[in-house]
């Protein structure tokens, strides 16, 4: 297993509604170290906003954004 898989973070925020996806993904994201990532599941049409906004806000890289096993799928590299 590579550094990078071994530091991937899962969060599921399938379910909750705007500001909570991102609230969680910062809180979840402060614990990392920089350069980890973080896959973010989440379902609230909001996110497609709301989270690119967020890593801008806060230097984070948004790697990815797609969608996948019903939700939308973000990986957050933590700044």
């Amino acid at each position: 297993m590579t550094k990078d898989a071994a530091e991937i973070e899962e969060l599921d925020a399938r379910g909750l509604l705007c500001p909570l996806p991102v609230l969680k993904a910062r809180k979840r994201l402060k614990a990392l170290s920089p350069g980890a990532r973080l896959r973010m599941l989440a379902d609230d049409p909001a996110a497609v906003v709301d989270v690119p906004h967020f890593c801008a806000e806060q230097g984070h890289q948004l790697i990815e954004q797609g969608h996948a096993e019903g939700a939308l799928v973000f990986v957050i590299e933590k700044g």
